[in-house]
């Protein structure tokens, strides 16, 4: 069958050669291999570029999958999620790479469909992902997660999985498809993998490739900000707000400077923003452009409930930064 093949192994230090995935370029392909993957099959959607912290969904999907499961990743640049004025033409796309990456990390096989695969005619309907779509990342980029869960829910139906796994980075995506899983009534387990940042506290992203130096210097007041808040987190929703917003007001004149786009402190569930009278577990977000490289980030917080607010909860400020 010429739409599967072995890819070659690469790139593994490893004393004992890591098994080779099986690559699959094509739906037909998919649909002959899928049903031949040893149960539970836990799929790890990515757009490639893989990187350390794809690692850390990888191990929590061979972890599900167990021994005798299948972890299945699928590799696909999405058009439907970027905007004419964005990187997809440049998206890094490094194929090679990306197949040993999931050889050192027991990956059984790999779907990295192309365009037309995944969209032989040009999609007319598209998943509408509701008023939480419309906040945040939604917000700068109109469309994204239109693009983002119907790309999902088609790599669901192709490729049939018992559960697949998200990173914690994207926060709002994660939410925003468990919410598709449950309405669509999908059948999918969504299972959220850590957030890992580099030694120097930058989360890890493909789109950090794009950084020079001095640019990565300056992004790195991203995780400086989301760390100054939670360590003061435990004096409020306000005092945790600030302290982000002094160490991003800093970076705004660094060179290069940091250009924010949004700072906000959110319901981890529903993604209301929240105010400064609000106590208990909150997600605070921050997306800022460094050179022409757009970047987020977020941190899950426990924040300390001020005096007299103990009926305060979610939603008092409203809408997004």
């Amino acid at each position: 069958m010429t739409s599967v093949s072995q890819a070659s192994p690469l790139g593994s230090t490893d004393i004992a050669t890591p098994a080779v995935p099986m690559l699959v370029r094509t739906r037909k392909g998919i649909a002959a291999a899928r049903p031949a993957l040893p149960g539970p099959v836990v799929l790890v959607p990515t757009m490639g570029a893989l990187h350390d912290g794809h690692r850390s969904p990888l191990r929590v999907a061979r972890e599900l999958a167990g021994p005798g499961g299948s972890v299945l990743v699928s590799i696909f640049v999405n058009p439907l999620q970027f905007s004419p004025a964005e990187d997809f033409d440049r998206y890094p796309r490094p194929i090679e790479h990306d197949l040993a990456v999931c050889s050192q990390e027991r990956v059984t096989a790999v779907f990295a469909p192309d365009t037309a695969q995944m969209y032989p005619t040009a999609p007319r309907v598209t998943v509408n992902p509701g008023p939480l779509g419309r906040l945040f990342e939604g917000k700068s980029r109109p469309g994204f997660f239109d693009g983002v869960l119907t790309v999902v829910l088609k790599l669901f139906e192709l490729t049939e999985p018992d559960a697949a796994v998200f990173g914690a980075k994207d926060a709002q995506q994660l939410v925003l498809i468990r919410q598709m899983v449950a309405d669509l009534d999908l059948g999918v387990e969504i299972v959220e993998a850590p957030l890992h940042r580099d030694q120097d506290g930058l989360a890890a992203s493909s789109r950090n490739a794009y950084l020079s130096a001095a640019e990565r210097r300056s992004a790195l007041a991203l995780s400086r900000a989301l760390a100054a808040a939670a360590a003061i987190a435990s004096q409020g929703a306000g005092a945790a707000l600030t302290a982000a917003s002094v160490v991003l007001t800093e970076a705004a004149v660094a060179s290069p400077p940091v250009r924010l786009d949004y700072l906000a402190l959110a319901d981890p569930e529903t993604f209301t923003e929240v105010g400064d009278d609000y106590g208990g577990p909150a997600l605070l977000l921050v997306a800022a452009k460094v050179g022409g490289t757009r970047l987020i980030d977020n941190v899950r917080l426990h924040l300390g409930l001020l005096t007299g607010s103990a009926d305060a909860g979610p939603g008092a400020r409203g809408g997004a930064a």
